[in-house]
């Protein structure tokens, strides 16, 4: 793709809680190039042909078969599409990366390899690097010939993870770095080349180094028996006096968390979008199974509450696609900016992904929720069958679990969500006070209940409108009533993190649907009228019940009655035949016999 850049209009990081976007300034999956959907169906048909057939095999860690699926991957280009072309890779822009990593998260324990190999096990060298060691590692890994890992994880230390224990000194030759400790949950452990492995130099300088296999005092646990993902490598490893070549330390010294942190950000998204390949593929196998399956002389696909099943898991999976695309859209325009700016193109991702950390955070407790309500209710349609390992919807239920603990759980990507948001705030990069005054002073003064924009989706508009105002009342008053004791209080911080979650996912969904009308005009856009219509009046209680149980939990007497009753006002949907929508979207859905959106 090569998008012209206007970055008048483009939002900042969280931004969207305090500014209205236009449909033409958000990037969605209409908008994929003839390359792109080249790339996208090439990446599904590499699922299909390559891992499909054989994940009974990948799940029994069949000596040598990982490693070589993800050689012919890399043969392919899928490993090295994002990689720069000087490394080995294929230059392709950000999105095209996002949108090879959905297609490939429908590969169970594959996706996980692949995901762990192009993503945290190869980024920390290409993005902090010195030229040697890029030269040395990035274009073998882009390939598969070398398969990457990486370690920071340890027993005592999951997301505390600057809480490591893994000691590094230095010999007094001044030539290696002895390394003591163990990581634990090694993603890719069993076969991969070469490691980021973090470590304390001094007991205090967090860091980073790179670690190859062989390396002598360097060992490896045996495979852990995991409730899902089973064929992907997963591993203890140790280190007693093991000796790494000083030029082997990655990044700055005492800095490690630059790398550990920012690594994960883009890993948060891309997390998001393997979750979205699994949820459609999980769509269709659900599709399938209820048009086959036959109970009092039909198909159960007949039924109202299979229909309700499959049409909310289209809906939560289109609206999360929504928000993945408007947020890599995102990144690779602020990258191409940072990259004319001069800014060498590690620092120029980097500083996009930190640019968007709170967007990132969003899209991957969204994504992996989406994914778990999907393979959830698959099991449900498939009946007791969904219990059997016989259908894969029981494997793709398992495998499903991990993603909500991966790339930080979504615990802790929740009370980011709102920590980092203020954060914006307190270093003057984002205006939440006066919004948030200005919202405070409209519950002061008369409601105005008329609308007087009669134009297409105005109600659906002033609704998203007063979602962002519902957040900026309770988080508002959250911050001015506790304070300094606002971090303590993360049942509030995550509630608040829901509403932000719920609008983001909700405007990115609408700004789709009013592009796509306006290039395909609404009767050719009535399916996805009826999702982005049907998760807004869902939508509305959801923020509600959340927005309740913040402010009740901080606040009493007048404010209170007068903060629930501006929530009422602000999460007020107009009646709607939720029942008749979905009725609609599942029939689509049953008469293609697939996932179609």
């Amino acid at each position: 793709m090569d998008a012209t850049v206007d970055n008048k209009q483009a939002l900042k990081g969280a931004e969207f809680l305090i500014k209205e976007s236009v449909p033409e300034d958000v990037f969605t999956p209409e908008d994929f190039s003839e390359e792109q959907l080249m790339i996208k169906d090439m990446a599904d048909q590499f699922i299909s042909k390559e891992i499909t057939p054989i994940v009974d095999r990948i799940d029994k860690l069949e000596e040598g078969l990982m490693p070589s699926l993800l050689e012919k991957a890399g043969e392919q280009g899928l490993l090295g599409a994002s990689f720069p072309e000087e490394y080995g890779g294929l230059g392709k822009d950000f999105v095209t990366a996002t949108i090879i990593n959905e297609g490939l998260g429908a590969g169970h324990s594959f996706s996980v390899a692949m995901a762990a190999h192009t993503g945290i096990g190869s980024l920390p060298i290409l993005y902090f690097g010195t030229e040697a060691q890029k030269q040395k590692y990035i274009p073998k890994l882009a390939t598969g010939e070398m398969k990457g890992a990486y370690a920071l994880t340890e027993p005592d230390s999951g997301s505390d993870a600057l809480g490591a224990r893994t000691t590094a000194k230095l010999t007094e030759d001044g030539q290696h770095y002895v390394l003591n400790g163990q990581k634990s949950w090694i993603t890719n452990s069993g076969f991969a080349d070469v490691f980021t492995v973090f470590a304390k130099i001094d007991g205090d300088k967090f860091t980073a180094f790179i670690v190859e296999k062989g390396t002598p005092g360097f060992t490896l646990g045996a495979e852990e028996h995991k409730m899902g993902i089973k064929g992907s490598s997963t591993r203890q490893i140790y280190f007693q006096d093991a000796k790494i070549p000083v030029e082997n330390v990655l990044g700055v010294i005492g800095k490690g968390h630059l790398i550990a942190f920012n690594i994960l950000n883009i890993g948060r998204l891309k997390l998001c979008a393997a979750a979205l390949g699994a949820a459609k593929k999980c769509i269709t196998t659900s599709v399938q199974y209820a048009n086959t399956r036959q109970q009092f002389k039909q198909p159960i696909a007949n039924f109202g509450a299979i229909k309700h099943k499959l049409a909310e898991m289209a809906i939560r999976t289109w609206t999360a696609e929504s928000a993945l695309f408007r947020t890599a859209q995102l990144i690779d325009e602020k990258e191409k900016e940072l990259l004319a700016s001069g800014k060498p193109f590690n620092e120029a991702l980097l500083g996009a992904a930190e640019e968007y950390a709170v967007e990132c955070a969003i899209l991957k407790v969204n994504g992996s929720e989406v994914l778990d309500y999907v393979v959830d209710e698959g099991v449900q349609i498939h009946g007791g069958n969904g219990f059997s390992d016989e259908y894969i919807i029981s494997k793709a239920y398992r495998d499903s679990r991990i993603n909500r603990i991966f790339e930080g759980t979504n615990e802790i990507n929740r009370l980011l969500t709102l920590d980092m948001t203020l954060k914006r705030a307190m270093k003057g990069k984002l205006d939440l006070m006066n919004p948030a005054m200005n919202v405070m002073k409209e519950l002061m003064s008369i409601p105005d209940f008329g609308n007087d924009d009669e134009s297409a989706f105005s109600k659906e508009r002033k609704l998203l409108a007063n979602f962002k105002k519902a957040i900026l009342m309770t988080a508002g008053a959250a911050a001015q009533k506790l304070m300094m004791k606002l971090e303590t209080e993360q049942e509030v911080l995550m509630n608040i993190a829901d509403m932000a979650i719920e609008t983001f996912v909700a405007e990115s969904a609408l700004l789709r649907l009013l592009k796509l009308v306006q290039h395909k005009g609404e009767a050719a856009a009535a399916l996805q009228t009826d999702i982005v219509r049907t998760y807004l009046y869902d939508a509305a209680d959801r923020i509600n019940k959340s927005g309740k149980d913040a402010i009740n939990a901080f606040a009493e007497g007048d404010e209170q009655r007068m903060m629930l009753l501006g929530l009422k006002r602000f999460t007020k949907a107009e009646p709607f035949n939720a029942k008749e929508a979905r009725r609609k979207i599942a029939d689509q859905l049953i008469a293609e016999n697939k996932y179609i959106f």
